[in-house]
């Protein structure tokens, strides 16, 4: 019979502040589901440092105790639906996991199926929490804009570039032909690491980040995948080109949006919002699949950092400041 112990980072408010600390948790204590999980790898984004942090303006985790963790990859210990079976080897993304429902921080999970995706031929589940959520929102964004026409060869802006969904889709945008463009709050640091991924010009992003003068600015880039938001956004719509489209996931600056409609009357600009949490599960096996097809051999070893999960609170609190570039894998 299998261990029914397990490690795990419980998040508990005792007062009014969050404590974080490794704890030892049986199966019996995991929340319902149809699937459960020996978790391999999980991994650490921005909505991971808000959930242990309790960072952001509204606290993310509402239901204490609480096992964090938005990511993981493992293989399926015991399974009562015909859809998954014992040893298949699994990923989950979003669904409100490691927000509403028990995450990844843990050795063990315990899931609904539907949320479950089969970890693709030629990845490892270790490659798969490479990428994560951030790898699969920047493909997501990836496929958006070329389903719009955006075509090879033109100039991409990247914002946040050196962050995991940032880091990613530099990468993507590279080895598919686009001239790339990344914008980073640390351009002279993080030059040569944007330049390594694959970004043909690095700019700061101090020069974007204002709500622009006017609402048409010179026209600098056919096509742009925002992580940042607020007045970054109404300054990229600004200065798209015509015919152009705008691949939206992050609000990291805020989610209002200050601008007007003559980038879309005037230039035709597009806004093409991209969800990753709630995507359907085909849409994730396709484009998981096409994070092999453009980069087989994974992400090099320059932009990910391996940890385990006594590390988490103090990285957490280094990632919601912005010290934290490409992707952080959680070892369990």
């Amino acid at each position: 019979m299998p261990d029914r112990n397990f490690k795990a980072l419980v998040l508990r408010r005792p007062g009014e502040t969050i404590e974080a600390s490794i704890e030892t948790l049986s199966d019996d204590d995991l929340p319902a589901g149809d699937v459960l999980i020996r978790v391999h790898y999980s991994d650490m984004g921005y909505k991971d440092g808000l959930a242990i942090t309790g960072a952001g303006h509204r606290q993310l985790v509402q239901s204490f105790p609480f096992v964090p963790g938005v990511d993981f990859a493992g293989v399926v210990e015991l399974s009562d639906t015909t859809r998954f079976k014992r040893g298949d080897e699994v990923i989950v993304t979003g669904w409100g996991v490691g927000e509403r429902h028990w995450g990844g921080y843990a050795e063990k999970a315990r899931v609904r199926s539907e949320w479950l995706v089969p970890v693709p031929v030629g990845m490892t589940m270790r490659q798969a929490m490479t990428y994560g959520s951030a790898g699969l929102s920047a493909m997501l964004c990836v496929n958006a804009l070329e389903r719009y026409g955006v075509a090879a060869r033109s100039d991409i802006l990247v914002t946040g570039a050196t962050g995991g969904v940032g880091s990613v889709a530099v990468m993507l945008l590279h080895r598919l032909g686009y001239r790339v463009i990344g914008s980073t709050s640390r351009a002279n640091e993080e030059k040569d690491y944007l330049r390594a991924l694959g970004a043909d010009e690095v700019i700061a992003a101090k020069d974007i980040g204002g709500l622009p003068a006017q609402p048409l600015l010179p026209e600098r880039w056919v096509g742009a995948i925002d992580n940042v938001g607020g007045a970054t956004l109404a300054n990229v719509l600004a200065s798209t080109a015509y015919g152009g489209a705008i691949a939206a996931l992050g609000l990291v600056s805020g989610a209002n949006l200050q601008t007007t409609v003559l980038p879309f009357i005037k230039r035709g600009v597009a806004l093409l919002g991209v969800d990753s949490e709630k995507c359907p599960n085909e849409t994730r096996i396709a484009a998981w699949r096409r994070l092999v097809e453009v980069i087989p051999e994974g992400l090099p070893d320059g932009v990910v950092e391996e940890v385990g999960l006594e590390t988490l609170p103090a990285r957490a609190d280094a990632i919601i400041r912005g010290q934290v570039r490409g992707r952080t894998l959680v070892a369990l």
